[in-house]
């Protein structure tokens, strides 16, 4: 895997934390750097631990998937990205709970509710050719931490785009990610099949 393809894995998973963000963001307008950095270290930290956690269980597998490992990957990340756009598209509830979201409890529930898909992308990792920054013996923590790091930076972005604009980018984002990640998961099938 190259440093473009993780970017684009890690700014498709963080689209939820980053609508989740933009919504904690209306309800906080004009808050402390503190609490925007407390919202967006939380949503870093889980995107960045459930890949970890779905790559640890898929390699425990790997040898017994090797002849199908593309197609896991495909639909691993297609079905991530196919649940992103059938959520923002049929408009449901927000994921933001009522109340304070910077309190320990709406954190713990927005952070897991938003880096579920986080632990299926992992389990791509797992089942991914060992090249790239994938190759070396620990490139899948390298992977992880970009994806927490991307998010982190772009949930204090979203708090800000909260406070400032609204809700006007959160269904947006959340549609943006689910077609990247579908992408993604297409490019790693046609590789391995199509042009091998």
């Amino acid at each position: 895997m190259d440093i473009l393809t993780l970017l684009f894995i890690a700014v498709g998973l963080s689209m939820d934390a980053f609508a989740v963000s933009v919504s904690s963001g209306m309800i906080l307008c004009h808050t402390k750097i503190r609490r925007v950095l407390k919202i967006a270290a939380s949503f870093g930290l889980f995107q960045g631990l459930m890949p970890l956690i779905g790559y640890t269980i898929a390699r425990t597998f790997a040898d017994k998937i090797e002849a199908v490992d593309h197609w896991i990957a495909f639909l691993l990340l297609a079905f991530v990205g196919g649940k992103m756009l059938w959520e923002a598209l049929r408009g449901g509830e927000e994921e933001c709970p009522h109340g304070d979201p910077c309190s320990w409890k709406n954190l713990l529930v927005m952070s897991v509710a938003t880096s579920i898909d986080a632990l299926a992308v992992g389990a791509s990792f797992a089942v991914m050719p060992r090249e790239g920054l994938l190759g070396p013996a620990f490139g899948y923590l390298l992977c992880c931490a970009v994806i927490a790091v991307v998010t982190f930076l772009l949930c204090i972005a979203g708090v800000e785009v909260g406070c400032r604009f609204g809700n006007r980018f959160g269904k947006k984002a959340e549609i943006a990610g689910g077609i990247v990640l579908i992408a993604i998961g297409l490019k790693i099938l046609l590789e391995h099949t199509v042009f091998a």
